[in-house]
């Protein structure tokens, strides 16, 4: 383990990718208003796990990303675990800073939304890698942009409606013009982040490329001294 170069770049890039995760849902609950458009701010660390999907996408395939994204559905589940245990413990009176009730209101999540994130987290990394590969078949090493924004486009519009849909319009909390309104807002942003974003793309793929090639060009150098 961390024999190479290319362990520790998916080590820290699966970090990123889990962390940032792990956290939207954690933060979710809060909405906050741009202009007048109302939002979750667990929509924040998306732009971060877009970036780091694709970058794994391309240099650990379309079998890294789909393991990284079920373990990562789980890790989010098992958050979610935790999170229903320290509601249920009751906390000590007069003694714990943050009671009972101000702890629900922070990190209670009903079931429809953790369904809803978990559906709509998987099915919107599955359809990221499918599109990305069917655009990388295509254009092989060539138009990066492509095949990373043509994903988050298709991608995104699916995780913004799937879980807004099953965990506020199925159950009957929002109607179905706010449902519509509020998923085209959460989209139209994360797209506009992800193609803000698409420089960063070049840069970390200028990066990783480069720390790769040194680890490979320091091999070929070992094996023409054996």
């Amino acid at each position: 383990m961390f024999k190479t170069r290319k362990e520790i770049v998916f080590v820290v890039l699966a970090g990123i990718f889990i962390t940032n995760a792990v956290v939207a849902e954690l933060i979710g609950g809060k909405l906050i208003q741009i202009g007048p458009f109302v939002m979750s701010i667990g929509i924040l660390p998306w732009p971060i796990v877009f970036l780091t999907t694709d970058l794994i996408n391309e240099y650990f395939g379309e079998k890294g990303v789909k393991k990284l994204s079920f373990i990562t559905a789980c890790l989010i589940a098992y958050a979610f675990l935790i999170l229903f245990m320290a509601i249920v413990i009751p906390a000590a009176k007069g003694i714990s800073p943050v009671n009972d009730e101000q702890f629900q209101a922070v990190f209670g999540q009903s079931m429809w939304i953790i369904v809803g994130s978990l559906i709509a987290f998987m099915a919107s990394q599955l359809i990221d890698v499918w599109i990305f590969w069917f655009f990388k078949r295509r254009t092989g090493e060539r138009k990066i942009w492509l095949r990373t924004t043509g994903s988050t486009v298709i991608s995104q519009l699916f995780d913004s409606f799937i879980v807004l849909g099953i965990a506020f319009w199925l159950p009957g909390k929002i109607n179905f013009e706010t449902f519509i309104s509020s998923g085209l807002t959460g989209y139209i942003f994360k797209l506009s982040v992800a193609v803000l974003l698409t420089p960063l793309i070049y840069l970390g793929h200028h990066l990783i490329k480069k720390y790769l090639d040194e680890d490979t060009a320091a091999e070929k150098k070992d094996d023409t001294i054996k």
